[in-house]
């Protein structure tokens, strides 16, 4: 009972009361937070298992390695085999495949280097540590699943410096972070070994030959120029933030939207017999490799003066000619797909007819980069000559095949989906009963009904109270518990006494909820 002098005692500033009010309804909200009903639970696991599926869309319980070579997504493990600080320094890459990296690498650093052709996943070979070994494969000396390590390492694997996470002619560090603007994957036209680039990644401007800075450099220059009013920071007065601003194309590279591929100066020399196609049907106008020492600001002098680069103009006339002469001798009505044992597929023209590809304009001298168009693989030449040049690099017949996993299993859709590759955890658990013999169904049955009347004894006191159930009273719950009535008991006075204790002082929290058993 109160006494009169509380009774009477003089009423608090509005403020106050306010704050006060404040407080309760925070501790309020602080234990709404910490509870949660079984219901609240699962729906709140499917909607995590949802956007697993969304971020992860393929089922990853599968290795690709028995299957062979494959053009197929790959990942390098910088946790398994940390590249040296020194490009130049030995190393041994290895490539992992999907699953794999989610599997098998799910906790290390990974450089993701997207598709790459005739690969076989390293994934359980002698190229990775034994402390990291394939978890999907089965271990032909044991008959179990996982545990495979130190087999073989897949011969026919070809390695790059993207293995190291270095990408580009610059070889620069690859940092997420960091990293402004578009790269672009070569088609590749040979191996590091041939003189190509294996597939790698470049970087719009050291395609043309600038630099990296290239564009800051160009901002300060138009700045001196220009003299534009600066803010106290120091930035362009109605410029937006230039960290975040686009980053440009430089001068010379082509529209991304005209192009489906490149093929890039170093594959393009070593392979110099595809250089006379530039300019021609189903590709660009060459993009000429520019030499980075001359200095950014005669960069547009020296494009137009150097006479190693025809003008644009050039090239139109010399294209117009080559159409001219190219409807002449038409033979695409009479072309031929013959099996050839040596290389797969094989279009022959008959030997009566004249070589298209003497027909085009010699190689421009220099380094150049081909941008090619859609249906660029329409327009090359499939005579006897030079189909054993064009045989040798299958990507150029035909688009290539990506493998790709199977798409996870949708689960429950209606509830927003389930756990990737297997459905919902509800899902799992009830396949899982399924699965095993009637006697351990119904003994795991039991001991769930046994378990169910123990929490439900403990939770009775916080239904009866309206008390929250929060994680620490779950925790000391379970710590307490030894599967003995007094130990259950005990468990639930004190829930009890806690609600009391806290109805008492006034602070407690005054909402009912769902218990949640």
């Amino acid at each position: 009972m109160a006494s009169a002098d509380t009774a009477l005692a003089a009423p608090r500033p509005l403020t106050e009361v306010a704050n006060s009010q404040d407080s309760q309804g925070h501790s309020a909200c602080q234990a709404s937070d910490n509870s949660q009903t079984a219901s609240e639970f699962i729906d709140s696991q499917l909607r995590l298992e949802a956007d697993a599926r969304e971020a992860l869309p393929y089922s990853f319980d599968t290795c690709t390695q028995p299957l062979g070579p494959l053009r197929q997504a790959l990942y390098s493990c910088l946790t398994c085999n940390p590249p040296p600080a020194e490009p130049s320094a030995p190393y041994t890459p290895a490539g992992v495949c999907y699953s794999c990296s989610i599997a098998c690498h799910g906790k290390h650093t990974l450089v993701e280097l997207f598709e790459n052709r005739n690969f076989t996943c390293d994934c359980g070979s002698s190229r990775l540590p034994v402390t990291s070994p394939c978890t999907l494969r089965i271990n032909q000396e044991t008959g179990t699943k996982g545990g495979v390590h130190s087999e073989k390492p897949p011969s026919g694997n070809e390695y790059n410096q993207n293995f190291r996470n270095r990408f580009c002619g610059c070889s620069e560090v690859y940092d997420v972070n960091k990293e402004k603007g578009t790269m672009y994957q070569c088609l590749g036209l040979g191996s590091v070994e041939d003189g190509g680039c294996g597939e790698d990644w470049w970087h719009p401007e050291c395609i043309v030959g600038l630099w990296r800075t290239w564009y800051e450099d160009l901002r300060v220059i138009e700045r001196e120029v220009q003299k534009p009013t600066l803010d106290a920071n120091g930035n362009v007065v109605g410029e937006t933030n230039p960290e975040h601003k686009e980053h440009p194309q430089p001068p010379g590279f082509p529209n991304e939207d005209d192009f489906e591929t490149f093929i890039c100066y170093k594959c393009v020399d070593a392979n110099p017999w595809i250089k006379r196609y530039a300019g021609t049907d189903g590709f660009l106008l060459p993009v000429y490799h520019w030499k980075r020492e001359a200095g950014l600001e005669n960069l547009d002098k020296g494009l137009a003066n150097d006479p190693s680069i025809p003008t644009a103009g050039d090239l139109c006339i010399k294209k117009r000619k080559l159409d001219s002469e190219s409807d002449e001798s038409s033979h695409s009505s009479v072309i031929k797909r013959q099996k050839n044992d040596a290389t797969g597929l094989h279009e022959a023209l008959p030997a009566s007819l004249k070589c298209r590809y003497e027909s085009l304009p010699q190689p421009s001298t220099g380094l150049i980069s081909l941008f090619a168009k859609e249906n660029f693989r329409e327009h090359f030449c499939r005579c006897r000559n030079c189909f054993p040049s064009l045989g040798k690099h299958q990507q150029l017949l035909e688009e290539e095949d990506v493998y790709e996993q199977p798409l996870s299993e949708s689960g429950d859709t209606e509830a927003g989906g389930g756990s990737v590759g297997t459905g919902s955890l509800l899902d799992l658990g009830e396949a899982a009963l399924s699965n095993v013999d009637r006697v351990r169904a119904i003994e795991g049955v039991m001991v769930y009904n046994h378990l169910k009347d123990k929490v439900k004894t403990f939770l009775q006191p916080f239904a009866e109270s309206g008390q929250a159930v929060g994680a620490e009273d779950i925790k000391a719950y379970f710590e307490k518990l030894r599967g003995d009535a007094e130990a259950i008991k005990a468990a639930g006075g004190a829930a009890v006494g806690n609600a009391e204790e806290k109805d008492g002082d006034g602070k407690g929290d005054s909402r009912r909820e769902q218990s949640g058993y």
